[in-house]
């Protein structure tokens, strides 16, 4: 009796598990995408919630596939805020380096993005 117990928790887990990654994926695309979109930046809020969640969910995830998404998201925002903060100079010099830069950073967030939700689409896992 405990085993199917033990199976329905799991499976129920993996299922919130999924849930909340989706959850931080469309977040984390709607910043991605606003990030690329001139002029249509939704605001670092919804990152830092997006951030917030996978930080406090991420335990939960160990020893599952969907653990590996939940450290991808956030290595993927503390890389591209330290790549925004290095490049930051640039906008003192001239605009045009500054806007190259942070277009190219913002390119790169959302393919990491998109990559994990395809990933997560698949139930797999992702590497690097």
């Amino acid at each position: 009796m405990s085993d199917i117990l033990d199976v329905q928790s799991n499976e129920e887990k993996a299922r919130g598990l999924m849930a909340w990654g989706w959850v931080s994926y469309l977040l984390h695309l709607v910043v991605a995408v606003g990030a690329v979109i001139p002029g249509a930046q939704p605001g670092a809020a919804l990152l830092v919630i997006a951030l917030i969640i996978d930080l406090v969910k991420k335990g939960d995830a160990e020893g599952t596939w969907q653990a590996s998404h939940f450290s991808w998201r956030i290595r993927t925002v503390l890389w591209a805020g330290v790549l925004y903060v290095l490049t930051s100079p640039l906008w003192l010099l001239f605009v045009f380096p500054g806007w190259i830069a942070w277009a190219l950073i913002s390119l790169w967030f959302l393919y990491r993005i998109v990559r994990g939700m395809v990933a997560m689409n698949k139930g797999q896992e992702l590497y690097a």
